[in-house]
């Protein structure tokens, strides 16, 4: 690629500037190339594959991390994953599947790697002027574009809670962010604090390493077992999507009945259904809560000196405790306005949960959590931002249709199934936000009318 003076911007036409080069990001490459743009993606970090790169600086994985969601319900459409692996990958291995997705499609090429944007400031209308800074120390580039598509992901800047005494806490503290290693675990009394999937997960790496494991949930959650009826968990449910509703909703009690009725019984109580949030997905978990090697407790009141005491009145002194608390979303180089982003809440207020809000050439891609694998939608909807990008200066009626359609499926969106819980914001049924991408999809690709 050509090097740019820093002194000046230089315009990259009708380029369109990706940022991040995980998942997302090189879905979103792919299927710009594919409609023609000329696309260069920025990857702060020296590889791809975001969060599933070990080596990637930021990556959140803890150890024997596997996908919660299943094989076929994950794979990018356009791009199964082979049919002799497990039916829950590893790590390493959606590492390996990305890196053929990105060497299939000739990704690499438009990647710059070690390459932070500092920057992000719309310019003449709808164009943008990307300050670029690379991590070798060289000057910073400034460039135009006439889109943006920000594709970080929101699983590396870590949810801290705050707790009464934990500043003056002299016991270890980590966030499962920094547990790279399970040998961390091995022989330790290990308190885990958190309900999600990743708390679940690390209950159960410590529940075979350490000498005990306490989990502390502050509310429940609806748990599903990763199969139901001899089929991986999400394959099964989504197979009653073609049934009618009331079938629907029965033949999906009936499959439940038992896991809700095993959760009932170790006290995993939820508040809601697994259709209205998304669910903890962990097939050792009960097990390890049945036979003691998991001890549930409820939300931590305090923490004091090497002591953490709990809202039951139970107390105890861990060796090590693990913040399994999650992510919030971060963008460092947008104005938060630009994003629908106000007051303190990290939380995007977007059009169709991909779209700016003011700015009609910014989108975000992959900045929703559907229940089953994020790819398809992604691949979707970056689908639809390529095919938006092509119609709004080439066929203004369409594109006009196509703005008025995203704002009406927003408005109907703005009762979905996020739950009070901040790590329910980005909660969307997949069902439903799938048919409200198709539809979107359907007003970019229909002619109109004569």
């Amino acid at each position: 690629m050509q090097e740019y003076s820093s002194q000046a911007a230089y315009d990259r036409g009708e380029a369109v500037c990706v940022i991040g080069a995980g998942a997302s990001g090189l879905i979103a490459v792919k299927n710009l190339r594919e409609n023609g743009f000329e696309v260069d993606c920025y990857e702060r970090d020296t590889v791809l594959g975001g969060l599933w790169n070990p080596q990637n600086q930021h990556s959140p994985l803890y150890p024997n991390t596997h996908l919660v969601t299943s094989r076929s319900q994950t794979e990018i459409p356009d791009f199964p994953m082979p049919d002799d692996w497990p039916d829950y990958p590893s790590a390493a291995q959606m590492l390996s599947y990305l890196t053929s997705y990105a060497k299939h499609f000739g990704l690499s090429e438009h990647i710059w790697y070690g390459s932070e944007i500092s920057h992000v400031e719309p310019v003449d209308g709808s164009r943008f002027e990307v300050v670029v800074k690379p991590a070798a120390g060289n000057a910073a580039r400034r460039l135009r574009y006439a889109a943006v598509i920000i594709a970080t992901g929101h699983h590396w800047s870590p949810n801290l809670p705050s707790y009464p005494g934990l500043d003056q806490f002299r016991g270890t503290v980590l966030h499962s962010s920094q547990l790279k290693d399970p040998s961390r675990l091995r022989g330790k009394n290990v308190l885990v604090i958190g309900g999600g999937n990743s708390g679940a997960d690390i209950a159960c790496e410590a529940a075979v390493n350490a000498a005990s494991c306490v989990h502390s949930v502050r509310r429940g959650s609806p748990h599903l077992p990763k199969y139901l009826g001899g089929e991986p968990a999400d394959y099964a449910l989504a197979r009653l999507n073609s049934r009618p509703k009331f079938l629907r909703r029965f033949l999906t009690d009936r499959l439940l009945k038992g896991p809700a009725s095993l959760a009932a019984r170790m006290g995993v109580t939820a508040e809601s259904r697994p259709s209205q949030e998304e669910p903890v997905r962990n097939g050792r978990y009960m097990e390890h809560v049945g036979d003691g090697s998991i001890q549930r407790r409820g939300e931590v009141a305090r923490f004091d000196g090497f002591d953490v005491a709990f809202a039951d009145g139970t107390e105890m002194r861990p060796d090590l405790t693990v913040l399994a608390t999650g992510y919030r979303p971060k963008f460092t180089s947008v104005e938060p306005r630009l994003l629908g982003i106000e007051g303190d809440s990290p939380y995007p207020n977007l059009y169709a949960r991909m779209f700016s809000p003011r700015k009609e050439t910014l989108a975000v891609a992959g900045l929703v959590e559907p229940g089953v694998g994020v790819l398809p939608i992604v691949h979707w909807q970056t689908h639809a931002i390529a095919h938006w990008l092509l119609v709004r200066k080439s066929d203004p009626e369409r594109a006009a249709n196509f703005r008025l359609q995203v704002r009406s499926e927003s408005e109907q969106d703005a009762g979905g199934p996020a739950g009070t819980s901040p790590r329910h914001q980005l909660a969307v049924d997949a069902e439903v936000y799938l048919a409200s991408l198709g539809r979107i999809i359907d007003t970019l690709e229909q002619e109109p009318a004569k």
